[in-house]
């Protein structure tokens, strides 16, 4: 009787260890391989994430695109998800690893993809599918003209590159660039150098508070004038360490961005907070508001921003009567060594989730090889200062002819946008990218954290001391969990496995708590008939 009992007891603990293994999703998935042949007798349904604004000329993109794929391949529907922002998209994809419900493309950022990595296979390698002779980039049975592997940008492919695969494409392609009032540069007595610096946009910024005798700002005669906005802190700090050779992390995970350098961009930064030289987007709102309104003279933002940015701008968030008339001039992001210019390679990737069935997952790369084609990489392009991913788009006689129209009309060839993607192109080989490793993500807020924590404290009336910064650097670390990745004031020699959301943390609690205590009730009953 004692044997069955122990049996019994052991067959429910078995249960138990599934049902508990059970809870974290797809570990257990198996790699993806690729079918001999697509099956255009099922049909498919996948899924498609994306990420947009207002501006509904890139809606219509994707809507076409879809459209058009669609006829291509009768049997494979795309369902469009649009967000608001790429932070929404990464926070719906990991609640979404936990329930199983991932989206089949995803538009993505690499430091994204790493934390999504940390379930096994959730996300397709692509380096397989690239050189598939039928279904690879260019193949034979693909049904439209995608691009060859050697016809997509080398630099912009090697991005999407990490953790011994390639784990995306590229989808476009942007940089920062400073859109400065050059009316009211030149009214201050200055004169724009061939290659922005630090130093000139401090001076300059300085030079356009003094105040007439009315209490006006001097340069514009309004009252509000915050000469110097950025509007992505967390690449204004990054970018400036990489210009110092300064550390930043390694490609293995060390957390370097805690310095003496750093230190010294922040004691920077906070002088000029303090004199109201310079502010942020999240703590002014956008740049491009305060620029067309002659209140902001450097304004940095992405190069996919132009179109918001300069006295004729297609779009903008103030009223008409509100905007100045001024010279816009488009420059790269200010630098320490002219002679040496460096700025940040960024844009969305594409990612493909994997699936039980190995014919969703292609049907996934096909529409993934699609968006790659020239006709939506040409049209996409055009409606922001991105630059196509493929050689193939960019040198397209249709690229080509949009490029040379700058400034023809203020919709599609407005001046500043086309600027802005020549920017990009004119400087591919100075751009560069950060490492991708699991807990990047978080790195990289940490570091535009450091920035706008020190201008809030600032415009407080704190003192920026080296207790400070020694405080800031240790609150940071603890905040985005970078003792636990590889470095940081007080490193600890642990791997960070990704914080999972909330929900999901709860499901695996409740999970847990019910079959400890399914485990303990059996415990209970056998030891109870036992004593009788």
């Amino acid at each position: 009787m004692r044997a069955k009992k122990r049996k019994a007891f052991l067959i429910l603990a078995a249960i138990s260890l599934l049902f508990l293994t059970g809870c974290h999703g797809r570990e257990g998935m198996s790699a993806f391989a690729i079918p001999e042949e697509f099956d255009r007798t099922g049909n498919y349904e996948i899924s498609f994430w994306a990420k947009n604004d207002t501006n509904k000329t890139q809606t219509a993109i994707y809507e076409q695109a879809i459209s058009d794929f669609e006829a291509l391949y009768p049997n494979i529907k795309v369902n469009l998800r649009l967000y608001t922002d790429y932070g929404k998209i990464y926070n719906d994809v990991i609640t979404n690893i936990a329930t199983d419900t991932t989206p089949n493309v995803c538009i993505t950022y690499p430091d994204h993809i790493a934390t999504y990595l940390t379930g096994a296979n959730q996300v397709v390698p692509l380096e397989e599918l690239f050189a598939d002779e039928k279904y690879g980039l260019g193949g034979s049975e693909v049904a439209f003209d995608a691009p060859k592997a050697e016809e997509i940008v080398p630099g912009f492919l090697e991005e999407c590159a990490f953790g011994g695969h390639y784990y995306a494409v590229p989808y476009m392609r942007s940089t920062e660039a400073c859109y400065i009032n050059k009316t009211y540069v030149e009214a201050l007595g200055f004169t724009l150098p061939e290659t922005l610096t630090w130093d000139f946009v401090w001076e300059v910024s300085e030079a356009a508070l003094e105040k007439d005798s009315a209490g006006n700002f001097a340069v514009n005669g309004q009252k509000v004038m915050i000469p110097f906005i950025y509007k992505s802190t967390d690449n204004m700090m990054i970018q400036m360490l990489r210009q110092k050779d300064a550390g930043y992390s390694t490609k293995e995970g060390e957390i370097l961005l805690f310095n003496d350098t750093t230190k010294s961009f922040l004691e920077t930064i906070a002088e000029h907070v303090r004199s109201g030289a310079f502010s942020t987007f999240k703590i002014s709102s956008y740049p491009a508001n305060f620029l067309n309104a002659g209140q902001c003279i450097f304004a940095v933002d992405s190069t996919a921003g132009a179109t918001w940015m300069g006295t004729n701008a297609p779009l903008c968030d103030i009223s008409r009567d509100k905007i100045v008339d001024f010279e816009t001039a488009v420059m790269p992001i200010p630098q320490f060594f002219p002679e040496n210019p460096k700025m940040i390679s960024q844009g969305p990737s594409v990612c493909i989730f994997n699936k039980e069935d190995s014919q969703e997952v292609l049907a996934s790369w096909l529409f993934v090889q699609y968006l790659l084609t020239n006709e939506v990489q040409t049209a996409y392009s055009e409606t922001e200062g991105y630059v196509p991913v493929t050689l193939k788009a960019q040198n397209s006689a249709e690229y080509q002819d949009y490029l040379s129209r700058c400034g023809e009309d203020n919709g599609t060839y407005y001046d500043v946008k086309i600027k802005a993607a020549n920017l990009l192109l004119e400087n591919m080989e100075n751009t560069f990218v950060t490492p991708v490793f699991n807990g990047s993500a978080s790195l990289r807020d940490a570091s535009g954290q450091l920035i706008e924590k020190t201008v809030k404290s600032v415009r407080r009336g704190q003192e920026i001391t080296d207790e400070y910064i020694e405080e800031l650097y240790s609150d940071t670390a603890s905040l985005y969990r970078l003792n636990q990745i590889g470095g940081g004031p007080r490193s600890a020699e642990k791997e960070d496995l990704g914080e999972l959301p909330r929900t999901a943390v709860w499901l695996l609690s409740a999970l847990l708590g019910a079959w400890g205590l399914i485990i303990l009730y059996v415990i209970f009953r056998m030891i109870k008939r036992k004593a009788f």
